[in-house]
């Protein structure tokens, strides 16, 4: 998680509170900036936030997921 903070130009705590939802509606250049650490498109992360919430994470989804917590 450091380094994602790091890279993206955002302390770790920002991240931390992103991650956890502390931070209900973080900054959209926070966002972009993390989405281009980890490898994914807007497109991908509007996708995920728009997605519904049947209990099931695809493969695809929960590799993100994983990506932005390593």
């Amino acid at each position: 998680m450091l380094e994602t903070a790091l890279d993206a130009g955002v302390s770790p705590e920002t991240l931390r509170k992103i991650e956890s939802g502390r931070v209900a509606t973080p900054a959209f250049p926070t966002i972009a900036a993390i989405a281009v650490v980890v490898g994914l498109s807007l497109d991908d992360v509007w996708a995920e936030i728009n997605r519904p919430d049947d209990g099931v994470d695809s493969a695809a989804v929960g590799g993100a997921r994983q990506q932005l917590v390593s």
